[in-house]
This record gives structure tokens, sequence and C-alpha cells, in this order.
């Protein structure tokens, strides 16, 4: 790579809500951390352990704080100066920023992605620390931030086992397993001791994949997902039309979701029951569309979502 191009900067950004461990998490990492490897440390909020805006532990590794409210709302012109004034300082390999508990994490994935740091920025693995006793309560789930937060990341990290009991990991191994677009890791730890390998977990999927679980497939049914980068946006009229015509695209259709970046913004359509319905989603890593049916023409049903892109 040249002078003129250098390589971006991997990105890591770690969530969760308040007290599931997120400030332990990092402090393992940065213990496991090659010490050729520079990193870049960006904090929301004093974790539970403390950190002094200077050093984070021994390590000597650059930390900004910035305080008060949300990354991505009050605090996000001063996250975006912060970052630019420590890339002007340093010339990191990585940069770890972790966000508040009450942080809207899409949000700041997308203060990320704004046209300052396109070009010096790759959004890595994307870490959420969860407690599974939250995970698997209603009121947890029902909650939009929290919501936002599972929604996000690429990297479920269960933190506090220790403190579950089997009935509840057993629940949340379920919950998880279901998760739509499904988390490229989820991992279970005590004390939120993450291991440093999973920091380049792989986060790129191929345009075409076969979906991993189909529950009960002995009748015949054949699932296909297929991906969009992010960037391609999807025009929207022509995104409701495609899935008005699913049932005539595919025989026997029993289910048919995906996330589509519409206008810039991320839209959640699920098809269910003979209807389909459309919400705000904070996964931002890609579009991605998968159904299961009886029968149907994979080419077909990929050429149809390739004329819904926008021209």
């Amino acid at each position: 790579m040249s002078k003129l191009n250098p390589p971006k900067i991997r990105v890591h950004l770690i969530t969760g809500f308040l007290g599931t461990g997120k400030t332990t998490a990092l402090r393992s990492l940065m213990a496991q951390k090659d010490p050729a490897e520079q990193w870049l440390i960006v904090v929301n909020e004093f974790g539970e352990i403390g950190i002094d805006g200077a050093v984070l532990g021994d390590n000597g590794i650059p930390v900004a704080e910035i305080s008060g409210g949300c990354l991505c709302c009050a605090a996000g012109a001063q996250m975006g100066q912060t970052l630019d004034t420590m890339l002007r300082q340093n010339r990191p390999d990585r940069i770890m920023i972790e966000a508040s508990g009450l942080a809207h994490a899409a949000g700041v994935i997308d203060e990320l992605k704004a046209p300052a740091f396109r070009d010096r920025l790759d959004i890595a693995a994307v870490f959420t620390v969860v407690d599974p006793r939250q995970f698997i309560n209603p009121e947890f789930a029902r909650n939009p931030l929290y919501q936002d937060q599972i929604g996000v990341c690429d990297v479920l990290l269960a933190s506090k086992t220790d403190l579950c009991s089997p009935e509840e990991l057993a629940q949340f191994r379920k919950r998880a397993a279901t998760l739509f677009p499904p988390k490229a890791l989820i991992a279970e730890v005590e004390q939120a001791q993450a291991q440093i390998a999973w920091l380049d977990t792989p986060v790129v999927e191929k345009p075409r994949y076969r979906i991993k679980a189909l529950p009960d497939n002995t009748q015949g049914f054949q699932s296909q997902g297929y991906t969009f980068p992010a960037g391609q946006n999807f025009d929207g009229e022509r995104l409701c039309r495609f899935f008005d015509e699913l049932p005539s695209l595919a025989q026997g259709l029993v289910r048919a979701k995906g996330v589509f970046q519409v206008m810039d913004t991320w839209v959640w359509l699920n098809w269910t029951d003979g209807a389909w319905g459309a919400n705000q989603v904070s996964w931002r890593r890609d579009s991605r569309f998968e159904l299961i049916a009886k029968q149907f023409d994979s080419d077909e049903v990929y050429r149809r979502l390739q004329a819904a892109l926008e021209a």
C-alpha cells in the first residue's frame, strides 16, 4: 500500500447495557494486545473500573474520553473532532471505541461512516456485551435501545455466565441462534474475558448463502440468502413491489425477511402468514434477504432483488 493510499484503520465498537462488563472486556483485550500493534481508545463513559483520560492501566495506549450523552447524539460532533485530533497525532493500527450503555449503537456506526472518515476507517467486528439474564427478559427485549445494541453487532458476547442457571443459558442460546441477521460469533464468558482473536472475526458474507438453521426441514423446503454491500441503496417502491410479488416467485413460501439500506436508512422487512411489514433496524453491515419455500428460482429472485436497487 502506497503512502498516498495508506491502509484503513480497523475500528471496533464495544457496546452493551450498563453494567454488562464493557470496560472489563476492553481491558481483557488490551492485556492480550501484540506490543507491536498500535491502538487508540475512545470511551464515552467512566467504566466500572475507571479510566483516567490519558492511559488505561499501564499500557501507555492513548485514550480520549467523551463525556456527556450518547456518542451519536449530544456528543456526536465531539466524537468526530476527538477522532480527527487523535488521528493527526497518532498512526494507529486499531481503534477501540467503548460506547456508553445508553448509546444508540447504529448512530455511532453512522458517525464512523461519515465522509470525513470513510476513506480512513474500516468498521471491523462490532461487539455487544450482554447479560444472558437480561437478554431473555421480555422487558429488555422490547427496549428499543437494547434492540439497537443487539442488532448492530457482529460478535455477541455473553458475560456473567457464572451467575446464570443452566436453564437461563439454554434460553439464551436458543434465542441468540435465531437472531436475524445472524451473528458472526456468539461467545459465552465469565467476567467479560474476551479473546484477542475475536477482533479478527470475519464479517463479510458471501453474495449467496444457505440458511444455516432450517428447523424440521423434512418436507422438501429449500432456502437461500443473498447479501449486498453497504452503500448500495434499494429503491423503496421497487422493494415493496418485490415483497408484494413474493408469493408468485416462491411456491409454498413460508418465510421471507431481510434488512435493506433504503435512502441511507436501514429497514427490516418481514413476510409471514401472507402479509409483510417494515420497521427500522440498527444493522449496518450489509443488506440481506432470506427466504424459505417449497420451490423457487434462485437466479430469478436474485435478478428481482438487483432490479430493486436504485439506478
